[in-house]
C-alpha cells in the first residue's frame, strides 16, 4: 500500500508540475478518522514550486480523487497542507487473506539480509546466581534477537563470561573459607548461596574451578527456564590465554593510536570522541579493564559480524565513550558498535519495594523471581516499556487474573480465539476454505479493528527491529489483544443467530487474529497458550 500510494502522489506531482522530494514520507495519523496514511509532501515541496503547501495539497487531491490509487476510498487535505488517505474496506479484507497466506512468516522480512549481527548481554561474572537485575537485560536481548531474526539478519547471541580477576578469587576464597567451616573474607561473598555451594563442593575440589563451573551451570539453568538460550558463552579467561592482549596491544601499537607515559601505555581515545585518554598498562604491568573488552570485542570483527550490539546494565553508562573511541581505533565504523543501555528495574507489592528472595539473603535471584511470577510474566513485563526509563512492577497486579495484568489481558484474547475452533469441533462444525468465503460481510468497527491492527505488525517490526526497540511489538500485541476480545464480545461467531456467510468470515478473522497474537507473542519470547 505504501508503495502504491508513493508512486500515486509522484504521478500527481509530476501531472501539477511540481518538484517531486527525492522520499515520499508516508505517517500513520495518530487519530484514526484522519485516515491510514498522511504525507506531507506538499510542505515539503511549496518552497521548491514557490505556492503556498495548502493549495499543493488540494491539487493533489483534486488530481488523486480523479485518478484514484487501488483501494483509497477518499482522499483530503488537512492542517497546513497535509494529505491523508482513507482506505476501503475491501483492503483489509485482502489483509486477512495475506495473514492467512503467510501464517507463521506474517510480519518477517528480508530488509536486514547480509548483514550479520551479535548481540552480547546479561554476561554476568560467574560468582553466584543471576539476579533479578540481570533480568531485564536477559529478556531485552533476546527478543531483540529475535526481531532482528525477523527483518532477516543472521543473529548470534552471547554471553561474555568474566571469569577472571579479583572478583573470582574473592569468590573462590569465600567458597573455600565455608568448606571450611569458617567466615568468608572481608572482601568476598557472604550470600547464603555460598554456604549451600561449598556443602556441594567435593573434598579436594580447586574452589575456583569447580565455583566457576556451578556459577555457570545455575546461570545457564535459571537463563533457560527465561527461554534464553545463549549460541556462544565466551570466556574472558580463554581469551587472554590464548595471547589475544598482546596481539591486540601489537595491533594499537602499529596503528599508532597509543603511547606511553609516565610508565603506562595509553590509548589515544581524545582522537575519537574521549574525552580524556585512557590507560590501557598500568605502570606496574596489569592491565585495565579497557584492554580485555577492547581484545574482546576485536575478536567479535575478526568472527566476520558487521554489527555488535552489547546490552549492559545502568552503571556502565559511562563506559560507552571510551568503548565507540577503542572500536574506531581498531578501525572500524564507530556505527559497528550499539551500546543499548538498561535501567532499572523496582519491584514493588502493596506500593513497597521487595525482597522476595527466601533464600539468597539480600539478593533477588532471577529464579526467585520466575517462582513467584512465572516466565511468561517476567518477560512481557520486562518488555513493557522501552529500556532506557526506569520501571517500576507491582508483583500484586502481574499475578493478579484480571484485565490489569498484560500478561493475562493478552494471553486470554489469544485463548478465546483458540476456543472457537475447540468449540466448533465439539458441535460438528466445518469451516469452509477461505477461497470461498465472502470477507465483504466483515463490516463491523469490531472486525475492521482487528484487520487494522493485523496490517501494521510488518511495519512494527521493521520498526523494533531498526530502533532496537521491543517494547514496541509489545505495545502491538497489547492492542491486537484489545481488538480481539472487542470483537469476541460483540461479534459471535458461533452464535445459532449468526448467519452462516458472518459466521466463515469472522471464523477465518479469528483464525488470522490467532496467527498474529502467536507471531507477536514468539517475537517477545512469551507463549500462546490455548486454554486459561
Amino acid at each position: 500500500m505504501r508503495n502504491e500510494l508513493s508512486s500515486a502522489i509522484r504521478n500527481a506531482l509530476g501531472s501539477l508540475g511540481v518538484p517531486t522530494p527525492e522520499t515520499i514520507e508516508l505517517e500513520r495519523p495518530a487519530r484514526r478518522e484522519h485516515g491510514a496514511f498522511s504525507t506531507n509532501v506538499a510542505l515539503v515541496s511549496a518552497k521548491a514550486a514557490g505556492r503556498a503547501p495548502r493549495d499543493i495539497a488540494a491539487d493533489i487531491a483534486a488530481h488523486l480523487d480523479a485518478n484514484p490509487p487501488p483501494q483509497v476510498s477518499r482522499v483530503e487535505v488537512a492542517g497546513p497542507g497535509f494529505v491523508n488517505f482513507h482506505i476501503c474496506d475491501e483492503w483489509l479484507h485482502d489483509v486477512l487473506r495475506s495473514v492467512v497466506a503467510a501464517g507463521g512468516l506474517w510480519g518477517r522480512s528480508s530488509t536486514g539480509a547480509g548483514t550479520r549481527v551479535l548481540v552480547e548481554y546479561v554476561s554476568a561474572n560467574p560468582t553466584g546466581p543471576v539476579h533479578a537485575g540481570h533480568a531485564r537485560g536477559a529478556v531485552y536481548g533476546d527478543s531483540l534477537a529475535r526481531i532482528l531474526r525477523a527483518v532477516g539478519h543472521e543473529v548470534d547471541e552471547e554471553f561474555y563470561v568474566n571469569d577472571r580477576g579479583v572478583q573470582m578469587q574473592a569468590f573462590a576464597a569465600s567458597l573455600a573459607a565455608r568448606a571450611a567451616g569458617e567466615e568468608p573474607p572481608s572482601d568476598g561473598y557472604r550470600g547464603d548461596y555460598i554456604a549451600e555451594w561449598a556443602a556441594e563442593m567435593p573434598s579436594g575440589s580447586d574452589p575456583l574451578t569447580w565455583g566457576e563451573a556451578r556459577a555457570l551451570l545455575d546461570q545457564q539453568e535459571v537463563l533457560a527456564e527465561l527461554g534464553v538460550v545463549f549460541d556462544d558463552w565466551f570466556s574472558e579467561r580463554r581469551m587472554v590465554n590464548s595471547g589475544a592482549i598482546d596481539t591486540t596491544l601489537q595491533d594499537l601499537r602499529t596503528r599508532g593510536v597509543v603511547f606511553d607515559s609516565d610508565g603506562a601505555t595509553w590509548l589515544r581515545s581524545t582522537d575519537f570522541g574521549d574525552d580524556k585518554d585512557r590507560v590501557l598498562v598500568k605502570s606496574d604491568g596489569d592491565v585495565t579493564y579497557l584492554l580485555p573488552d577492547i581484545a574482546y570485542h576485536r575478536d567479535k570483527f575478526a568472527r566476520g559480524y558487521d554489527l555488535l550490539v552489547d546490552v549492559w546494565g545502568a552503571d556502565h553508562h559511562g563506559y560507552v565513550p571510551r568503548m565507540r573511541a577503542a572500536i574506531e581505533a581498531l578501525g572500524h565504523a564507530p556505527s559497528s558498535l550499539e551500546v543499548v543501555i538498561t535501567q532499572l528495574v523496582r519491584l514493588e507489592r502493596g506500593g513497597q519495594e521487595v525482597r522476595i528472595s527466601k533464600r539468597w539473603g539480600d539478593l533477588i535471584t532471577l529464579r526467585d523471581l520466575i517462582e513467584e511470577i512465572g516466565p511468561d510474566a517476567v518477560r512481557l513485563t520486562y518488555l513493557l516499556q522501552s529500556v532506557d526509563s526506569p520501571q517500576t512492577v507491582d508483583l500484586d497486579v502481574v499475578v493478579s487474573e484480571s484485565n490489569e495484568n498484560p500478561v493475562h489481558y493478552i494471553q486470554m484474547a489469544n485463548a478465546r480465539l483458540r476456543s472457537i475452533d475447540r468449540v466448533a469441533a465439539e458441535r460438528g462444525l466445518e469451516r469452509a476454505p477461505l477461497g470461498s468465503v465472502d470477507l465483504s460481510v466483515l463490516v463491523d468497527q469490531r472486525e475492521l479493528e482487528v484487520l487494522r491492527t493485523l496490517e501494521l505488525l510488518p511495519e512494527v517490526v521493521e520498526l523494533a527491529a531498526r530502533e532496537r526497540a521491543p517494547h514496541k511489538v509489545t505495545t502491538w500485541v497489547r492492542d491486537l489483544a484489545s481488538a480481539v476480545h472487542g470483537f469476541y464480545h460483540d461479534c459471535p461467531v458461533l452464535h445459532p443467530d449468526t448467519p452462516e456467510p458472518v459466521r466463515q468470515a469472522r471464523w477465518w478473522l479469528a483464525s488470522a487474529a490467532a496467527t498474529g497474537l502467536q507471531v507477536g507473542l514468539e517475537l517477545l519470547g512469551v507463549t500462546a497458550p490455548e486454554q486459561m
